[in-house]
């Protein structure tokens, strides 16, 4: 039996709804549930929650799936409360001791000190940027893949627990492209591959 913890980080703010997220949060669970070696739980975090109870899933989770939109090129301020409380109150609680720096040596083994080790980790992000504005010459994010730019902090954020991350899926012109039937055909293949397949790829 494979634990999943899943967070939809989807915020309903001005004019977003947060319903794109909200569908791949379904999408995920119906997958789920429909393979039986899977038990789940599931967070929104535009829900009320106690962070004590969110480390307690982070702890018990043998993967982590995070939901989440990007806004200004970060994560919805919801979903960045949500971390700061839930990992401050995971301190010494299951997901992490501490930096991981010794009094002796404190320039080494920096975000060695995690507790998370043998979990794993899976990003999707939803972005009303096109694909090509990451992969085309002389276009905004320098062809700089999501992963390794603007998500670059989150992933080191999720090392420094000692998780490891699966293979992110990234969904691009949603507000004004967006294509649900071939999303849904393409996070399923994804969620195949890398669940069912449990492939770790290294960021």
């Amino acid at each position: 039996m494979k634990t999943v913890f899943v967070i939809n980080g989807g915020q309903k703010f001005a004019h977003s709804g947060g319903a794109f997220n909200e569908t791949l949060t379904g999408w995920t669970l119906d997958f789920l549930r429909q393979h039986p070696e899977f038990d789940v739980k599931v967070t929104n975090i535009n829900d009320e929650y106690d962070p004590f109870e969110e480390v307690k899933k982070y702890v018990w989770a043998d993967i982590v799936i995070y939901h989440t939109p990007v806004w200004w090129f970060q994560l919805p301020y919801r979903m960045k409360e949500y971390l700061d409380r839930v990992f401050t109150a995971g301190h010494q609680q299951g997901i992490y001791t501490s930096d991981g720096r010794s009094r002796k040596n404190p320039a080494v083994n920096y975000g060695t000190g995690g507790t998370l080790h043998g979990r794993h980790y899976m990003l999707t992000t939803s972005w009303n940027a096109p694909k090509e504005a990451f992969t085309l010459p002389g276009e905004f994010f320098n062809q700089k893949s999501v992963d390794e730019g603007v998500m670059f902090g989150f992933h080191r954020m999720n090392a420094f627990t000692g998780m490891e991350p699966l293979e992110s899926i990234h969904f691009h012109d949603v507000e004004k492209n967006v294509n649900i039937a071939r999303d849904k055909l393409l996070y399923r293949a994804h969620l195949e591959k890398v669940l069912i397949g449990q492939s770790v790829v290294a960021i």
